[in-house]
């Protein structure tokens, strides 16, 4: 069993740089329900499919987006074209029901902090007004101190709560102690390159490299 119903914000530096698999990884080892509020292209995979299928995660725990959007684009492009737009104050964390009250809520976002999610509104915006913790899922690669450290500081600008810093990549030491201490943050863990990234290899990888204490879960024994 996992601890009190928190939840939890899997933001991202950029595109692409692992939130899916990580919000997938973290949802499953705390029992957690997941939620992803906007999804820009459908073609593919979308990301809470790849959760779904990554973390092992039942349907009752699985929460709908609220917007669906087909081209693969920023979310305030990706809307305009199929004719929608989004209401930022229409985005509201759920609350679990029944057998699923106080179970923990991951939620992950789309792209960076500063994805716009309409002309007026970032994404940063609405994780301030939520007020969840926020965990950072960051590339250990070149690059990655630059946009580690202007995302904490987007957080921070806005008064959004930081939880920690979720490397995502190979091991680069120096990569990750510089964005912690520069950052002031906390080091969660890193996720290292998994070949085949399975299920089963994304399970062992978070119990090795996480505690689940940091996230109001049971210590992990590893």
């Amino acid at each position: 069993m996992s601890g009190p119903g928190r939840s939890f914000v899997v933001a991202g530096t950029d595109t692409g740089v692992g939130k899916t698999v990580f919000a997938a990884a973290l949802a499953g080892a705390l029992g957690a329900r997941y939620w992803k509020p906007v999804q820009s292209g459908l073609e593919e995979e979308t990301d809470t499919q790849a959760a779904i299928r990554l973390g092992r995660l039942p349907p009752e725990r699985v929460h709908p987006e609220v917007w669906r959007l087909k081209t693969p684009a920023s979310p305030h492009l990706s809307a305009e074209i199929d004719g929608v737009e989004i209401d930022p104050d229409a985005l509201t964390p759920p609350a679990g029901a029944g057998p699923l009250k106080g179970t923990p809520l991951v939620i992950e976002g789309a792209g960076g902090l500063l994805v716009p999610l309409t002309r007026r509104v970032l994404y940063a915006d609405v994780l301030a007004r939520w007020g969840l913790p926020v965990i950072l899922c960051a590339r250990t690669q070149l690059g990655g101190i630059n946009h580690a450290l202007l995302s904490i500081e987007a957080l921070r600008a806005r008064g959004a709560p930081l939880l920690g810093v979720a490397f995502i990549g190979p091991e680069m030491a120096d990569t990750e102690r510089t964005i912690c201490e520069m950052g002031e943050a906390k080091r969660l863990g890193r996720l290292p390159p998994l070949e085949p990234l399975t299920p089963d290899s994304l399970a062992a990888a978070f119990e090795a490299q996480f505690d689940r204490a940091d996230f109001g879960g049971r210590a992990s024994t590893a």
